[in-house]
């Protein structure tokens, strides 16, 4: 997407991140792209010139999310070494520091500031923990119909559910 990097923009484009990741399924991403989008759109809106024109493109790769801000100032940003006492100049460290990897990109336009984070594993559910689907066959009699067989199953503890409690009494 193509906006002016002013702060109130900056939390549309947030919003507009963590949309596209839950539909993506990709929610534990949100909180970190969240955070790394916003310094990169903070410092276009306090360093880039002529304009504070910019694009933002998020990739779902296969095993990353690339986050990418492109702006038309063709200076590199610089890691500042902020001391303690600094109210500001910590953006890109914190890029760094919560993201996979990170870089800057010249281009004939400008430059693209990017950074990726590893996407969540999905684990397939295992043979033995599929469950029997019941299909009616008729009014009052439900079937099994498909039944998961395992050749070699572990024998897997599963613990008795405790009781239900309430803070209700009586």
């Amino acid at each position: 997407m193509e906006l002016q990097a002013l702060p109130s923009r900056i939390g549309q484009v947030r919003r507009i991140v963590s949309a596209q990741l839950r539909y993506w399924h990709m929610d534990p991403l949100i909180d970190r792209a969240s955070l790394g989008v916003t310094e990169l759109l903070s410092n276009v809106h306090r360093h880039a010139r002529p304009d504070k024109t910019c694009t933002v493109e998020i990739e779902l790769l296969l095993d990353r999310l690339k986050v990418s801000v492109h702006d038309h100032d063709p200076r590199l940003p610089v890691v500042a070494d902020a001391g303690p006492l600094a109210t500001c100049g910590r953006g890109l460290a914190m890029v760094a520091a919560m993201s996979e990897s990170w870089g800057v990109l010249p281009d004939d336009a400008g430059k693209v500031v990017w950074f990726t984070l590893p996407t969540p594993v999905v684990a397939e559910p295992a043979a033995w923990d599929r469950r029997p689907h019941l299909t009616p066959t008729g009014p009052d009699r439900p079937r099994f119909t498909e039944v998961a067989l395992v050749d070699h199953v572990a024998e897997v503890h599963r613990p008795e559910p405790a009781p239900a409690r309430s803070a209700v009494p009586g």
